[in-house]
């Protein structure tokens, strides 16, 4: 009995759209199973470095993305000790010439626009707002999936589940349920104010990120330049879940008081009309990345600290590795649907855990405070900023 050609992918993310096209492209038929109604404009900005970017300009998004990203021109470390800049790493065309793809700051919302667009236009991929994943067992020709439309029950025949549908995955719970996020103690504040209300200094097409005592701030161009996205890190016992919980400013503005925190950074938080704060949590390492034709992907199974700027970017190359290894080949049995889902998981382990530690220990970095401040300000002084972008090679220069 022949193998179902169609996979279901559960959530309509970055990393569930981008597989979506990834694996249309190696000629499967595809069915995304999303709960939401409707996409919405949720999250801020984030990063894609030339290890994401690649994986979507190869899929044909460049048209789509040039207009909605900005390419900054340097990543700015600024220290609130030293009330200013430390060192102002390349990136635009020196790290798009030593990576091979460019480097963007995107509005998630913009990317996950363009994403949809493409899967919208692509006659084997079938995009299914207000559907809900219930449940998967297996069939004589591979799965059945079962989703939920409202009160209505459907299934879906496939050869595969992939679980890209976040931190909070009800994919992963079917099959691991002993895993489950954990709150990291640290909440994430995000905003976006409009260029015209800094000064021009404020506004140049460049990533900065302010270092200081329990905290840290980063703020880059999005909305091709016409918005700023800021994102302050500070510690916290509000831990609920959820990406849009709305903050009170003035507890912000109290985390980076003066004279701890400088002018400039002030004058940036204090142009936010409205914050939402989000409690940062992750996926354990070590969670299972699949079993049998059912895997995991993204948030669902490696949901990290953002302090890599790599959340959207691993997700993404998850995206790409995952639609190497599903080959024509590979889907001609259950077996071999198995067989290829472990390759992917093994394919991915290895470096999606070296990115989670990097993000853990940056995080601890941004928010050291007194003498240990002081040696990390002179050591990021002294690295300089060739030797800076080349530390980013093993991240920039991934390719799948």
């Amino acid at each position: 009995m022949t193998l179902s050609r169609t996979i279901v992918i559960a959530g309509a993310g970055i990393g569930g759209l981008t597989a979506a096209l990834a694996l249309a492209a190696r000629g499967f038929r595809i069915v995304v199973l999303e709960k939401a109604e409707r996409l919405e404009e949720v999250g801020a900005g984030l990063q894609l470095s030339p290890n994401a970017s690649r994986v979507l300009v190869e899929l044909g998004l460049t048209e789509r993305l040039e207009l909605r990203a900005v390419t900054p021109e340097a990543l700015c470390i600024m220290s609130a000790r030293a009330g200013g800049e430390l060192l102002r790493m390349p990136l635009g065309e020196a790290a798009s010439a030593r990576a091979g793809a460019p480097y963007w700051v995107v509005h998630r919302a913009d990317l996950q626009s363009a994403l949809a667009g493409a899967v919208s236009d692509h006659p084997d991929i079938d995009l299914k707002l207000g559907a809900t994943f219930e449940d998967v067992a297996p069939h004589a020709r591979g799965l059945t999936v079962v989703h939920r439309s409202g009160t209505i029950r459907r299934s879906d025949l496939a050869s595969a589940l992939i679980g890209a549908d976040g931190i909070w995955s009800t994919v992963r719970q079917h099959l691991f349920p002993e895993v489950q996020p954990r709150f990291s103690g640290l909440i994430a504040w995000r905003g976006t104010l409009d260029a015209t209300q800094l000064p021009k200094d404020f506004t140049a097409r460049r990533v900065q990120l302010w270092m200081g005592p329990n905290a840290h701030l980063v703020a880059y161009p999005i909305a091709g330049g016409r918005q700023i996205n800021v994102v302050a890190v500070l510690p916290g016992t509000w831990n609920r879940p959820g990406w849009s919980t709305p903050g009170d400013p003035f507890e912000v503005m109290d985390a980076f008081a003066a004279p701890r925190w400088p002018p400039a950074a002030r004058m940036m938080l204090a142009a936010v009309d409205t914050w939402r704060k989000w409690a940062l949590f992750g996926v354990p390492d070590g969670c299972p990345w699949s079993n049998g034709p059912v895997a995991l992907l993204g948030d669902a199974v490696h949901a990290m600290l953002p302090f890599a700027a790599q959340g959207a970017g691993m997700a993404i190359e998850d995206a790409a590795v995952l639609a190497r290894h599903l080959s024509a080949e590979a889907a001609g049995s259950t077996a071999g649907i198995t067989a290829a889902l472990k390759q992917y998981g093994r394919a991915r382990q290895a470096r999606v855990r070296r990115v989670q530690r990097t993000a853990r220990q940056q995080g601890r970095i941004y928010h050291l405070g007194g003498p240990l401040a002081i040696a990390r300000d002179l050591a990021i002084r002294a690295l300089g900023p060739e030797r800076m972008l080349a530390r980013q090679d093993w991240i920039y220069g991934w390719r799948p």
